[in-house]
């Protein structure tokens, strides 16, 4: 069962509500128009945040195959508890 949220709105938010939620208007209810609102902005962070993903791994795929390294496991593994061991210290 969805827990429900209630928020008031006064004065000029109210009145702007109102008039996207009227029958003239765009949605049916004030809670139709809200839930849009609250869509669109999840919708904008997802986007946002697969778009900081492409940006991190970008140079990684353009790169030319020369700059990579060749690591194994145990290597990579073996570098990180000598890194912490040293900041142990």
């Amino acid at each position: 069962m969805a827990e429900g949220i209630n928020v008031r709105f006064a004065g000029a938010l109210q009145q702007f509500i109102q008039e996207r939620s009227r029958a003239s208007g765009l949605y049916g209810s004030a809670s139709e128009y809200i839930r849009d609102l609250v869509r669109r902005d999840y919708e904008r962070e997802e986007k946002r945040k697969w778009s900081w993903l492409r940006d991190e791994l970008k140079a990684g795929a353009e790169a030319d195959e020369k700059q990579f390294t060749p690591l194994d496991a145990e290597t990579v593994l073996r570098k990180a508890k000598a890194r912490r061991a040293s900041h142990a210290r």
